[in-house]
This record gives C-alpha cells, structure tokens and sequence, in this order.
C-alpha cells in the first residue's frame, strides 16, 4: 500500500542511517519497527504488589506521612 506520512526530519534521518548501515531499504525498516511497536504487549512502567501474611494483621501506614512511609518500607515501623 502506498501513503504519504508526515514524520520528523531527524527520525527519517537515523532511520535511513539504519537502512544503509544494514543494506536495507527504508520501507524495510520502518515496516519493522511498526511491527515491534504493534506486536509488543504493553506493560506497565512498574508493577504493585501486595505482600501478606497469613493469620497476621498487617500494620496500616499513613502514606501521607512521607517518613513513617519510609521507617515502614525499610522495616523500622
């Protein structure tokens, strides 16, 4: 298919860099990087955990409260 695409100048520029240094054409390289981007599952930047214990009340924390938040996370509290 063909289509006219608006992209930044620097892009294009390092991606035509990439094609010549690999022997490939534009067209190749930016098919390949729509793929990763489209086949690539999305994550979270971080993932949250809860860690429990069973049979034992966790202690609640006031998150508001920067320095008991702290003294909790590195076992003081």
């Amino acid at each position: 298919m063909r289509t006219t695409l608006n992209l930044d100048d620097g892009l294009v520029r390092e991606a035509k860099k990439r094609a010549a240094r690999e022997g490939r054409t534009l067209t190749s390289v930016i098919e390949e990087a729509l793929r990763l981007l489209l086949v690539r599952p999305r994550r979270p930047a971080y993932r949250f955990t809860w860690t429990t214990r069973r049979g034992t009340e966790v202690s609640a924390v006031d998150i508001a409260d920067r320095d008991a938040l702290y003294d909790h996370m590195e076992g003081r509290g």
